[in-house]
């Protein structure tokens, strides 16, 4: 199986920064797209930031110019580097890999249980 375990979340005045880590681990052949998305109460889970395994990236509008998505294709890692926060980014932010892995040859969607990002106002 595969795991997805996030990393670096917490409490932070607005304005802060916090780095966030995402390792995956387990069987994994090779893994196509990485991307962090977060969900806040009352409101859908929705994409913050993706990066391809060449390293192209895209990012939602509400974040652009503030965070920056990378990766660490050797450590099978994906990092999201937040500043400028504003309260309005609390949410759980969660790590989404898409990959193959070496007990199934097909892409799948795999997810990490989520790290709790608060900011205070």
């Amino acid at each position: 199986q595969v795991q997805l375990v996030e990393s670096g979340g917490g409490l932070v005045q607005a304005g802060g920064s916090l780095r966030l880590s995402c390792a995956a681990s387990g069987r994994i052949a090779s893994i196509n797209v990485m991307g962090w998305y977060r969900q806040a109460p009352g409101k859908q889970r929705e994409l913050v930031a993706r990066i391809t395994k060449s390293g192209s990236t895209n990012y939602a509008d509400s974040v652009k110019g503030r965070f920056t998505i990378s990766r660490d294709n050797a450590k099978n890692m994906a990092y999201l580097q937040m500043n400028s926060l504003k309260f309005e980014d609390t949410a759980v932010y969660y790590c989404n890999a898409d990959l193959r892995s070496t007990l199934y040859g097909a892409l799948r969607d795999y997810w990490g249980q989520g790290t709790q990002v608060t900011v205070s106002s």
